[in-house]
């Protein structure tokens, strides 16, 4: 699982959704998308939307700094930059330290969560990528993209 921060939480997604993770550069805006919907990139040649999973959330954006990372995650054929406060590490989960997910967690829509995970004192939120964008944000996806 990859590792990423949200403000205080930890969150972690299969690495096998996972292209790579990208420091911050250059966003395209393009207009009339959903306002946590940046933009997109240019990462090799490849036109990537880029989402700010603060702004998906519910959460209050920030700026960008050094620690900020883009993790190209990979849903279906649909490549997208998920923009996250930090990408912590990678490490191993085993089935049977995941939990199914609380009804309440704080900010995000308990229909993202797969599970958590309680890793000594860590508590990682797993995430459902393919519920993060729902079938008509993937289309929109589609639109930005093409």
């Amino acid at each position: 699982m990859i590792v990423f921060q949200l403000q205080d939480e930890e969150y972690a997604v299969p690495v096998s959704q996972i292209g790579s993770i990208e420091r911050h550069q250059p966003i395209t805006r393009v207009p009339q998308t959903l306002p946590y919907v940046k933009g997109v990139i240019n990462l090799r040649g490849i036109v990537i939307p880029i989402i700010d999973l603060r702004l998906r959330f519910g959460m209050k954006e920030t700026d960008f700094d050094e620690k900020k990372r883009i993790i190209i995650a990979q849903m279906n054929e649909i490549e997208v930059g998920l923009i996250v406060d930090a990408a912590n590490d990678v490490i191993d989960i085993s089935k049977e330290l995941i939990e199914p997910a609380p009804e309440v967690i704080g900010t995000v829509n308990a229909d993202y969560i797969e599970g958590v995970a309680k890793i000594d004192s860590r508590l990682l939120i797993l995430l459902d990528l393919e519920k993060v964008l729902s079938s008509q944000e993937k289309n929109a996806m589609n639109v930005v993209e093409g």
